[in-house]
């Protein structure tokens, strides 16, 4: 195996030829390189590579009626690669992570890169993904990382903390890995959350081997609970268990890619991409078994059954709502407190095949409406945030991606 830049890949993949589908539609891009012309590899990686990314604040789409609202979306930078996660530091600063393996400052109008990131390994949908702040950031200036790596004769979902200075990191340590590692480039999750008492949740996927999403003694389609420095906290659901990795805190996930921990209910809410339909969004609670792949509403992509459905199974947790066909989610935030009070706790889930951001009302843990935000205006939807200035944040996944932000339109 020839290993080539992540330009390469995407020259390849311009072509049109050789790119995967999952069950979340085209959730990745996992290419299977062929022989090539070398000029012509090249040529190509010049025009995929595109130039640094530029603070580029112009409005985009001038007014959107919603159901409740008038909206408007203002496109903040340009020029990302697949950008995949944003997060707002105290100081105004903010962070984006990129696939291919890169993090940005954006200081004010400047786009700065951040030195100091551990070796990603960029491979189909696996990379630079999530990127939180430790709960004591304005003391600690600790920031945490998920990311593909090569380690044990594989390539798997790690996590690793440091602290942030400037534009660099120091003191870089990892602080999880999965285990076993897995092969190819399909499914690594991952997103990060801190609840209310610090503990951090790891989600992670199940790496394109379904079955082992049912087995306690791997890491593969799990939520992963830790201390803030790794540690196992000894209330974990299968502490003790011979069968079992004492992080797994839930289990039977096929690939989560968005969490959020609502403070206000102290719920943990995550996402996950279902085969062909099935996509599910759940509540998470310590040690249940959410069915992948012994019951999901969703289909091989050939056609056929995959198991049965949640609810035909006591020992399965079923999904608060499922999108059949899949609508692809990636990011996920919870409105809380900001610029938009008749959205005040709805959910704002990022849909990449269906390209729209998703708004989903909740009483308690029962989803009761949703909508459908921005269909087929930007692009296929990455990350989603509620930023401090109280609007709706946003990226898109393209090679050319950006991050927007949403805002309210006041009526005349």
């Amino acid at each position: 195996g020839v290993r080539f830049p992540s330009a390469l890949l995407h020259a390849r993949s311009a072509l049109g030829k050789g790119a995967k589908l999952d069950g979340a539609g085209r959730e990745g891009e996992a290419v299977a390189m062929k022989p090539w012309s070398l000029t012509l590899l090249l040529l190509l990686a010049g025009c995929a590579s595109g130039a640094n990314p530029v603070f580029d604040e112009q409005t985009v789409i001038n007014e959107v009626r919603s159901e409740e609202v008038t909206i408007r979306v203002v496109q903040v930078v340009s020029g990302l690669e697949h950008p995949w996660a944003l997060e707002f530091l105290p100081d105004g600063r903010y962070l984006v992570t990129e696939r291919p393996g890169r993090m940005w400052v954006v200081d004010g109008a400047r786009v700065l890169p951040l030195r100091g990131l551990p070796e990603v390994r960029a491979l189909g949908q696996g990379g630079l993904m999530d990127v939180i702040q430790h709960p004591h950031f304005k003391n600690n200036g600790v920031i945490y990382i998920s990311y593909a790596a090569d380690y044990g004769g594989g390539v798997g979902t790690r996590v690793a903390r440091a602290v942030l200075e400037g534009t660099r990191l120091r003191d870089l340590d990892v602080i999880f890995q999965m285990d076993p590692p897995g092969r190819g480039g399909s499914h690594f999750g991952s997103r990060l959350a801190f609840d209310d008492h610090g503990y951090l949740y790891v989600t992670t996927g199940d790496r394109g081997q379904r079955d082992l999403a049912q087995h306690l003694d791997t890491h593969h389609g799990k939520v992963v609970r830790l201390h803030d420095d790794g540690r196992v906290p000894d209330d974990n659901p299968f502490v003790g268990r011979a069968d079992a990795h004492p992080e797994t805190y839930s289990y039977g996930h096929r690939n989560l890619q968005g969490m959020v921990f609502d403070s206000e209910t102290g719920l943990l809410w995550t996402h996950e991409h279902g085969p062909r339909g099935g996509d599910e969004l759940n509540s998470i609670r310590p040690g249940l078994n959410y069915g992948w792949p012994l019951a999901t509403h969703g289909e091989e992509y050939r056609g056929g059954t995959i198991g049965t459905v949640p609810e035909a199974l006591d020992e399965v947790e079923n999904p608060k709502v499922h999108w059949t066909p899949s609508i692809a989610p990636c990011g996920m935030a919870q409105h809380r407190a900001g610029n938009f009070p008749e959205w005040e706790g709805n959910l704002f889930v990022g849909a990449l095949v269906q390209q729209h951001i998703r708004r989903v009302v909740l009483e308690g843990e029962t989803v009761v409406h949703q909508e459908e935000l921005l269909r087929d205006r930007l692009g296929r939807i990455r990350e989603v945030a509620q930023g401090p200035d109280g609007n709706i944040w946003f990226t898109t996944d393209a090679r050319d991606g950006g991050i927007f932000r949403m805002e309210r339109v006041n009526a005349h």
